[in-house]
């Protein structure tokens, strides 16, 4: 039986620490093509320390902004700009199609966060709250894949959700949602580094996931949503029907 849990989520300092970096980048303090500064000095000026740096740079190099080169350093690159989605052939949840296991239940979080750089990137639009969600999918005990989702507060209002009622958000997020959207769009990457809200928390096999990047639209400009789908490798059916 799958049953659900929603809780409110304080806002980690390594997202702050994103943001900021995010913000210096796309104002060109570090433009395409730069190093970024060394881990530690980069982690002194910005009076943090360098595992929670390391978390923001993991963001950065999953969604396509920062390529870390071994021995060599971090360098800021533009194909968060440039990739354009691969399209899936069925619009549904991924995680239910790309995943080899079914799930005994998906706890549900969520907090409020003001808009950032980031946000209007992916979701395409100024929104001055922006909900951001995580899903926690599990198979008895463990942990087995992993979500994390941008929605603007415009798009929960117009769809009238309301985020403390667990199951109606739930559907929502796993089926209603691609009901109601006419096209997504998919980005298919590879990740060592997941980054979990709760750090007692362990993705099984998080050091090696495939990471799905999906905008989902509606009938507007701007998505309803964006999803990052993070499942183990270990876990995985990923397949592609391609046509002549």
């Amino acid at each position: 039986m799958k049953t659900n849990k929603l809780d409110k989520l304080k806002r980690p300092l390594y997202i702050n620490v994103y943001d900021e970096l995010l913000l210096q980048i796309t104002k060109g303090e570090y433009p395409v093509g730069s190093r970024l500064p060394s881990e530690p000095d980069l982690a002194s000026s910005l009076g943090i320390s360098r595992a929670t740096l390391r978390q923001a740079l993991a963001l950065l190099q999953d969604d396509g902004l920062v390529r870390n080169i071994r021995g060599k350093g971090n360098f800021v690159i533009d194909s968060f700009y440039k990739q354009e989605g691969v399209q899936l052939e069925k619009l549904s949840n991924p995680v239910h199609k790309c995943h080899i296991s079914t799930f005994d239940r998906i706890d549900t979080h969520y907090r409020l966060d003001t808009e950032t750089n980031y946000t209007k990137q992916v979701l395409k639009r100024d929104s001055s709250t922006v909900v951001a969600l995580e899903r926690l999918y599990r198979k008895g005990d463990d942990l087995v894949a992993y979500a994390f989702t941008f929605m603007s507060m415009q798009t929960v209002e117009s769809l009238s959700l309301d985020l403390n009622n667990k199951d109606e958000l739930l559907d929502f997020l796993e089926n209603q949602a691609y009901l109601n959207a006419n096209h997504g769009e998919i980005e298919i990457k590879y990740t060592r580094t997941v980054n979990l809200v709760n750090k007692k928390e362990k993705l099984i096999g998080q050091n090696e996931c495939f990471l799905l990047l999906e905008s989902l639209y509606g009938n507007s400009e701007y998505p309803l949503m964006y999803n990052k789908f993070y499942i183990p490798q270990q876990f995985s059916k990923i397949k592609l029907n391609i046509y002549k």
